[in-house]
């Protein structure tokens, strides 16, 4: 099995900074990307950052210059660094990464989600 555990997420003024991270354990053989996806209420699902095997960066053009986002393959983590937060980026933040299992199988596996919450 594969888990990835985020933590980080809170309540913060907007203007703020929130740092999130995630590890991924279980019987991974190598991690091709992490990122991190956001989910607001009522709408969907979308792309905040990634960063590949070779330290590839992905932004959304909505955070490009305020997160950043960062990872340590030797522990298998991802960080995103948020400054200048603003309320639209209140939402439930998902970790993922594109993980080749030691069983040989290649997929996406998510955390359960922390919520970031940016007030006004």
């Amino acid at each position: 099995q594969v888990h990835l555990v985020e933590s980080g997420g809170g309540l913060v003024q907007a203007g703020g900074s929130l740092r999130l991270s995630c590890a991924a354990s279980g019987s991974i053989r190598s991690i091709y990307v992490m990122g991190w996806h956001r989910q607001a209420p009522g709408k969907q699902r979308e792309l905040v950052a990634s960063i590949g095997s070779s330290d590839n960066t992905n932004y959304a053009d909505s955070v490009k210059g305020r997160f950043t986002i960062s990872r340590d393959n030797a522990k298998n983590t991802v960080s995103l660094q948020m400054n200048s937060l603003k309320p639209e980026d209140t939402a439930v933040y998902y970790c993922y990464g594109r993980i080749h299992t030691e069983w040989g199988h290649v997929g996406d596996y998510w955390g359960q989600g922390t919520q970031v919450t940016a007030s006004s």
